[in-house]
């Protein structure tokens, strides 16, 4: 069936209401207003507000009840607004989310999920174009998950609703109207594996989340001069599918990592880093990074894309690599 990005949230969201009752959603405008995005639209009046709450506009304060709801035995679904509003709430995440099963010596569980808009490219400015989910890949105790397609954004909530531990996923906000086919039985996918989206000998394209579709067409554009890219999808950045990248660069000797964070510290670093230590005699060049720009994300379109990694800037970057390291 032809449906977006937006509406397979929405079926995932609707399933999972129906099938537990233990799950119920809170956050900013979820309710009345649909969600920011439109993913909880309807919810609300299929539901009620027991199932479907709106909060007030305190990030610390609804994650934190949303931690101990879980504890309690219930499954909530907390919605973040955007990344940035999440920075509000990153003691309750960092020092009680992802510590109490450790501190309790595996007594208490936290089965939370976390849902947040992440990403640049819709004209927001410096305050609502983050990108950070290598923050929290960073910590111990969470799992992290990229949805960059329609299956995986249809797939991963089911999942993610039974770990017994916190899950946050990183919806890029230009992803909700994409628009594709989806199995009309398409279900829960797994979240621990990376995925190839295209095969490929010459260079490994490593990316998660909004700059799939980018790197995707970037790889097309390669296949016309002759290169043949392979398009590794990480879709879960913790617990990292680290086999899964090395297979890709021992196939191909290269490897170019793209991700939308700035590049002091990104993510894209640390995937660099393990492959120098786990992968190093495999390559035949350097290691590349395409990244943001280091400046608070400009306003005016323009600029934005020219802070933003491109598919322009993710072919220079290959080309310049074969010229170099041919």
């Amino acid at each position: 069936m032809k449906t977006t990005y937006r509406e397979a949230i929405r079926a995932a969201l609707r399933e999972a209401l129906h099938s537990d009752p233990r799950v119920f959603l809170m956050g900013e405008d979820v309710g009345r207003y649909g969600g920011s995005y439109a993913c909880s639209k309807g919810l609300l009046e299929e539901f009620g507000p027991e199932r479907v709450r709106d909060t007030p506009l305190s990030e610390s304060t609804f994650v934190g009840a949303g931690i101990g709801a879980a504890i309690g035995g219930l499954r909530p679904i907390v919605e973040v607004m955007t990344v940035n509003f999440s920075m509000l709430a990153l003691d309750q995440v960092v020092n009680n989310a992802a510590t109490l099963r450790h501190m309790s010596g595996g007594q208490i569980s936290v089965p939370l999920v976390v849902r947040m808009a992440t990403g640049g490219g819709r004209q927001l400015a410096a305050q609502h174009s983050h990108s950070l989910e290598g923050w929290y890949a960073h910590i111990p105790g969470i799992t992290v998950l990229t949805p960059a397609t329609l299956a995986d954004a249809r797939g991963m909530l089911p999942t993610a609703l039974q770990q017994p531990d916190p899950v946050f996923i990183f919806e890029h906000q230009l992803l909700y109207s994409m628009e594709g086919e989806l199995d009309d039985h398409a279900g829960a996918v797994d979240i621990a594996q990376a995925a190839v989206r295209r095969p490929g000998r010459d260079v490994s394209l490593i990316t998660f989340g909004g700059s799939l579709g980018k790197v995707l067409q970037a790889a097309e554009g390669l296949a016309t001069a002759g290169v043949d890219a392979e398009v590794l999808d990480l879709r879960v950045l913790r617990p990292l599918d680290g086999a899964a990248i090395m297979r890709s660069v021992a196939k191909t000797h290269r490897a170019v990592i793209v991700d939308e964070a700035w590049r002091t510290g990104s993510f894209a670093a640390e995937i660099s880093a393990r492959i120098m230590e786990e992968a190093f005699y495999e390559l035949d060049a350097p290691v590349a990074r395409v990244c943001s720009v280091e400046v608070p994300m400009p306003y005016p379109k323009h600029l934005e894309d020219a802070a933003l990694p491109q598919v322009e800037t993710i072919v220079d970057a290959v080309q310049g690599m074969l010229t170099r390291h041919g």
